[in-house]
């Protein structure tokens, strides 16, 4: 059996208000800072992860390191795990965006699948490159512990891979900073044991 510890970056300026954050490389607000401490106290205690993937920007990267460093093993950035390319979208408000392109905002919130972001990705360009690196990370890490440290978009893209749903189930799922979604493997199947939990989050 092969755990996948699949958690998101902590928070950052763009999600409070919202902003389609993308490929920006925003570093973790002191609250984020927090928040991946906390969740690497929680995984440090709960699991014993050989490894921890991170995509290859600065939030991934520094909620990974704190995860990491508390489990004391190594952490390695990968871009298939960076967030969806916005495109000319990156930044926006929703406010704006929707605004400026109302059809393309209005099918994103009710039909996500079929949205490819002017000048930048599609949920299905996401899918492969994320998937990619799933299968890496299963046939390297079989029978092990592994944490990934993704973006909302990416953990949602891959939440529906693994669970054989399709891309349309895309805002089924919420994905909270820092959260925890707990994945066993069997080889063939995933049975998802936690998914959004926060609980190390909550205060005491």
């Amino acid at each position: 059996m092969t755990t996948l510890i699949l958690t998101r970056h902590g928070l950052v300026p763009g999600i409070v208000p919202e902003r389609f954050r993308g490929r920006m490389d925003v570093a973790l607000s002191p609250a984020g800072e927090r928040q991946a401490e906390a969740v690497a106290s929680r995984i440090a205690h709960a699991f014993r992860p050989t490894a921890v993937y991170t995509s290859t920007l600065g939030r991934c990267i520094a909620t990974g390191a704190a995860i990491a460093a508390r489990c004391g093993v190594e952490a390695h950035s990968r871009p298939e795990l960076s967030d969806i390319d916005y495109g000319a979208w990156q930044w926006k408000t929703h406010e704006d965006a929707q605004a400026e392109d109302p059809e393309t905002y209005a099918l994103w919130r009710t039909a996500p699948h079929l949205v490819r972001f002017p000048g930048g990705e599609s949920l299905q360009d996401l899918l492969v490159r994320a998937s990619d690196l799933l299968r890496f990370v299963l046939a390297s890490h079989a029978g092990e512990s592994v944490v990934l440290v993704g973006h909302d978009s990416v953990n949602r893209v891959l939440l529906c891979h693994l669970l054989g749903l399709p891309l349309s189930a895309y805002w089924r799922f919420k994905q909270d900073p820092c959260n925890l979604n707990v994945i066993e493997w069997t080889g063939t199947d995933a049975c998802l044991s936690r998914c959004n939990d926060t609980a190390h989050l909550q205060p005491s």
